[in-house]
This record gives C-alpha cells, sequence and structure tokens, in this order.
C-alpha cells in the first residue's frame, strides 16, 4: 500500500518556449512509512493553457456528416518519417487557454475553434457535451481533453478560417465526410488519431444507431 510522494527536487526545463519538461525526483512513501529508492519522472507542461477542447461538427442529423481538419502534425512527421502522410485528418480541436475555467469558458473555446480553424460560426450555447474529459497520455502529460459537439445550422457559410498565425496552419483542408464512413476510416488506420476515434465515437453514441451500413 501506498501513502504518498515525496518530492526530492522538482526542475523545469526549457523555459520560454510552447512546451517544457518538468523534472521530478521522487520516492514513493508506503502506508508503513517506509521509502522506495530514488526515481525520476519527466513530463510535459504547456504554460499557455493545461487542457484542451475536441470539437466534433456535424451536419445533417438525419445522414449526419462531420468536419475532418488534415493539417501538419510536425511531431508525426520527424518522430515517424515513413509512417505518416504529410497532412494527418483530426476533428477540430484547440487549447483551453489559462482563465478560461468552467463548462461556459469551453463552450467558448470550441465556438472559437470552429471559426478559427474552420470558418464556421457556432452559437457557444449549441455546444454540447461529449461525455467527461479523459487523460489522453497521463504519463507524459497532466492535459484534459474535453470532448464536446456542435450541429452547423443548414444553410452555414464557412469563411475563410483565420488560423492561429501560425505558419504551421498553411495548406490545411477541411472535408465533410458521413459519419459512418469516418468511423471505417478509424479501423482502416487512415484516421489515426485517437482524440479524433473517440469523438467520433461518443458523437455516433449520442446520435443514435448508424443510418446506413
Amino acid at each position: 500500500m501506498l501513502r504518498s510522494i515525496e518530492v526530492i527536487s522538482d526542475e523545469r526545463v526549457g523555459q520560454g518556449g510552447f512546451l517544457l519538461l518538468r523534472r521530478m525526483r521522487l520516492r514513493l512513501v508506503r502506508a508503513d512509512g517506509t521509502r522506495t529508492a530514488e526515481g525520476i519522472w519527466d513530463y510535459v507542461e504547456r504554460p499557455v493553457g493545461l487542457d484542451a477542447v475536441v470539437v466534433a461538427l456535424f451536419r445533417n442529423r438525419a445522414a449526419p456528416e462531420v468536419l475532418l481538419r488534415h493539417g501538419v502534425r510536425v511531431p508525426v512527421q520527424f518522430g515517424r518519417p515513413h509512417a505518416a502522410a504529410l497532412l494527418l485528418p483530426e476533428l477540430v480541436a484547440g487549447i483551453i487557454e489559462r482563465g478560461e475555467e468552467g463548462d461556459e469558458a469551453v463552450r467558448e473555446r470550441a465556438a472559437a475553434e470552429a471559426l478559427e480553424e474552420a470558418g464556421l460560426h457556432i452559437d457557444p450555447r449549441s455546444v454540447e457535451a461529449l461525455g467527461p474529459p479523459m487523460f489522453p497520455s497521463p504519463g507524459m502529460t497532466a492535459e484534459q481533453f474535453h470532448f464536446v459537439c456542435a450541429e452547423v445550422p443548414d444553410g452555414a457559410r464557412a469563411v475563410r478560417p483565420a488560423g492561429d498565425g501560425s505558419p504551421f496552419e498553411e495548406g490545411a483542408r477541411l472535408e465533410w465526410v458521413p459519419l459512418d464512413e469516418a468511423l471505417r476510416r478509424c479501423a482502416r488506420a487512415e484516421i489515426q488519431d485517437l482524440k479524433t476515434e473517440a469523438g467520433l465515437r461518443r458523437l455516433r453514441e449520442k446520435l443514435g444507431a448508424p443510418q446506413s451500413a
């Protein structure tokens, strides 16, 4: 049985960047007061904001289509250079910035990302939760993903996505795909982003049984 974690040292490496590495030297304290050997745990922090929102934008509830955004992901390109296409298909997503707290802030951020990444004006009041937030990689980061969905109104016109000012936004493309086809792409490894598959499955569960095989 474990009682607590004893911190021996705590430092941050790479201050000033978009991400930083937190390096902690720790010992586990057992229930009887004895301690384990010392170990090091490195994990990633993001100063601009801890969590992210994942937005399943869909239209035509009777035969739902979802919006995929194909964009550059530098870690995939350089970490697995022979295993990935240049553009990775994902749901719209973005960082919940520090100070944006609570359900209303999540809805506001979801609407902001829909405009920024997809050029779609979404009423924050129409954004709905898709289950509880989840840790995507708890061994490497304390980040949680907040899954939401929003129905794009009939006749809604998209404007040119403004992006976030990053040069890596260039070349991204948008694609409307039938929801069940998107799930089949996950099964065929054509969509390999975990948060996207989780968001698609939660949306399918919310909307009910598939309309087509």
